[in-house]
């Protein structure tokens, strides 16, 4: 009588090295060659040095700079990432009627008011809100036009010089279709310490 096992065993193993080597290898081998720059991450460098990511929200905290969208994984309202506990990729899961979920809206809400008290704009949602991943890279159109006063005043620049950089950096809809218009805070900060 024949061995029931060895089919099983043979297509297994076939099935392994076909999904678990040759086609991971083949992917990737792929993508550096027609990809290389999405598949290492999308960083960006300067002088020889990466200095973040397009895809993957910075901790900018200084008055000089535009701030990204909240983590829900921190204490402060504009953490994205801790490299010592590393913490820093996560949702809240909290609803709109959740306690904790608004005391943590207040709190951004008299810190955004603290930073820029002559501010009397409505501050945009995307600067009080989380994001799903507690990464996002891009904030609203309107995020960084609330932020231009601040950023202009901190950095002795004209708030129409600070705008007009804004507007340089809106990224329309993919496709036309496809989310809203946003803004990489990482390319913008660049572009800012470029201003003299």
């Amino acid at each position: 009588m024949k061995n029931p096992f060895r089919p099983l065993l043979t297509i297994f193993a076939l099935l392994t090295m076909l999904t678990g080597c040759i086609y991971p290898l083949l992917v990737t081998g792929l993508s550096q060659v027609f990809f290389p720059s999405q598949a290492n991450g999308s960083l960006i460098q300067q002088g020889g040095i990466v200095v973040g990511s397009r895809l993957i929200g910075q901790n900018f905290t200084a008055q000089e700079y535009f701030w990204g969208r909240p983590s829900a994984t921190a204490n402060s309202p504009y953490n994205a990432y801790d490299g010592k506990t590393l913490t820093g990729s996560a949702g809240s899961n909290f609803g709109p009627l959740s306690q904790a979920w608004v005391d943590a809206v207040q709190i951004r809400l008299a810190f955004l008011h603290k930073a820029d008290s002559s501010n009397k704009r409505p501050i945009p949602v995307d600067l009080v809100t989380a994001s799903g991943s507690g990464l996002d890279p891009n904030i609203s159109v309107a995020a960084a036009f609330y932020q231009v006063p601040r950023v202009a005043r901190v950095r002795g620049l004209g708030e129409e010089a600070v705008a007009a950089l804004v507007d340089q950096f809106i990224e329309n809809r993919q496709y036309g279709l496809l989310g809203e218009a946003r803004i990489n805070v990482l390319m913008l900060n660049l572009a800012l310490n470029g201003i003299k």
